[in-house]
């Protein structure tokens, strides 16, 4: 098995969507893409940040979530006002958002039909539509 550098895999990510690979966005990238998808919010990366010894300012994880999000890497899940998350699942899916826990759980893009979408205010055009469904225990 062929030796590859520990970021290798990230840095073509970066460079592929034409971000300077920093070293902030590569010890990011490498914490939110580790293999499988996920959910995260800024606060969580952060945290996971430093238990990784990484000195990144929650500002920073914040820019770079927003500069993954714009280039394709990300998709922004908001929730409400005060929850935000970012997916590392770009694909075409809704979610089931936990009330109690917070969590987040991904429901196949097919899964959901829209029946019926008003017309798209003049000069702009529909490009996706999301589903959050909100959930809370009985």
């Amino acid at each position: 098995m062929p030796h590859t550098r520990p970021f290798a895999e990230v840095l073509t990510k970066l460079r592929g969507v034409g971000l300077r690979p920093t070293r902030q966005r590569l010890a990011l990238a490498r914490l939110l893409f580790d293999g499988h998808d996920r959910h995260v919010s800024a606060e969580t990366l952060h945290d996971e940040a430093t238990e990784a010894g990484v000195a990144v300012s929650l500002a920073t994880v914040y820019n770079t979530l927003h500069q993954f999000t714009a280039a394709g890497l990300l998709r922004e899940v908001v929730v409400d006002s005060g929850r935000t998350y970012f997916d590392t699942n770009t694909s075409e899916h809704h979610h089931f958002f936990f009330e109690e826990s917070g969590a987040l759980q991904d429901i196949s893009g097919d899964s959901i039909g829209v029946a019926s979408l008003p017309p798209a205010p003049e000069g702009t055009e529909i490009s996706s539509v999301e589903v959050v469904i909100r959930l809370r225990n009985r």
